[in-house]
Formats: structure tokens, sequence, C-alpha cells
């Protein structure tokens, strides 16, 4: 559980894509999943700190002026909604640019990881307070395979070291500020955002994540959900 005496932290739930890869016409972020709103379990476990200052919904931009209307299923007075851009770098700068004067931590999430855990949240939040950016993660476990352009395979990859990253990912202000305005300025993209980071240098740690925190990316993954949303932890 969060100890912060004051509030200081401003969560960015990216929420800005289409989803086209699931197939359907509807909104990946706005459709049911484990029970609610794909986007709301996001938003509803943030607010469950008391040191989060703010948290914000990166909408499309077709969206944020007129949300759906659940998404105020929370402490509305610590939600902000921004309208995203065209890249998911772009909707997490849109983010930080509205973050309040008073946010110290930032922690950067996926509503498509419905599925967030609490303890990884802290975890994440914990390493960032000591000035480094934090990454969730679940070491690799499969035998990895290095493949040529004709599907050939041309090496086996040791894993030992080796980590799928995942969101939350948490960093002290000025670190994930000063990492987009350089990625801006160059005009560089990164998967993720202790990416950022790491090229220019700064310190990012792994921290343990979940199995739990699946990426919603095809249609059958939101069965995968409801299955481990229903399943004893």
């Amino acid at each position: 559980m969060d100890t912060a005496s004051t509030a200081d932290v401003g969560v960015i739930i990216v929420a800005a894509g289409t989803g086209s890869r699931t197939g359907s016409t509807e909104l990946k972020q706005f459709r049911w999943v484990a029970g609610k709103p794909m986007l709301l379990h996001s938003v509803q476990r943030c607010m469950e700190r008391s040191d989060v200052a703010v948290v914000i919904a990166v909408l499309p931009r077709s969206h944020a002026g007129d949300p759906p209307p659940w998404i105020f299923q929370c402490d509305v007075d610590r939600l902000l909604v921004s309208a995203g851009g065209r890249e998911r770098g772009d909707s997490v700068y849109a983010g930080l640019t509205d973050l309040p004067p008073e946010v110290r931590i930032v922690v950067i999430h996926d509503a498509a990881r419905p599925l967030m855990d609490a303890e990884t949240l802290d975890r994440v939040i914990a390493v960032a307070r000591t000035g480094s950016g934090a990454v969730a993660g679940v070491p690799m476990t499969d035998t990895l395979k290095r493949v040529n352009d004709a599907d050939r395979v041309v090496e086996t990859v040791d894993r030992a070291h080796l980590w799928r990253a995942q969101t939350p990912q948490a960093f002290p202000r000025d670190m994930i500020e000063r990492a987009y305005a350089d990625a801006l300025a160059h005009g560089i993209r990164a998967t993720d955002d202790a990416a950022l980071c790491e090229r220019l240098g700064m310190p990012v740690a792994i921290v343990r994540g979940s199995e739990r925190a699946i990426k919603i990316t095809e249609e059958a993954d939101f069965a995968r959900v409801e299955a481990l949303a229903l399943a004893p932890q």
C-alpha cells in the first residue's frame, strides 16, 4: 500500500488507440471485460491510492470532448480527460503536458492491460521514488528462436536476463519529461516509455509484474482476460 503523506503521483492511462486488430467496430478500451469497461479497471485501480493526485485518461480525439458516462464512476476531482494523438507516444506526451505542478512521480499505463494489480503499482512507484525509472515485467520462460526473412531458424537465443516488458511504468517527472522532449526533438519513436529514458543513459530498473496483466490485442484476448479475472490468485 502507498505510504506517501502527500498526493504527488500522476497517472497517464493511454486509451487513444483504435483497437483495429480486435476486428470490432467498438473501441476496445470501451468494451466490457471482467465486469466493467476495460478503461475503468485501470482508472479505479489507480484511484485506490491516496498518493495519486490525478489520473489522466488519454482518449481518441473524437471521444475526449464527450467521454462515455461510465468513466465518471470514480473520483471525478482527480480525473482529467485528454485528447490523444496519432501514435502512442503522442498520446503520452499529451498526458505529460496536462500534469498539474504538484506531480513528482509519473505512472504510465496502457488501458489494454485491465488486470493491473495493486502490488505491481506499489513496486514501480516505490522504485521511481528512488530516482530511477521502473518497468513492470515478467522473466522469459520459453525458448527463444531468432529467424530470418524466410522463417528459418538462425539461432537459439539465451533467455537468461530477458524479460517481457509490461505496464505500468513509473518515472521521476523530470526524467520522463526530459526523455520525451529529447525524443520529440529528434523524431524518435519507441515501443515503450522506458526505452526513451534508456537511450539517454538514464537508470531504469525492472520489477516483477504479473502473468495476469496480459495486453488485449486480438479478439481472443477478451476471453483470456475474463478467465484470468475469475481464476483464484
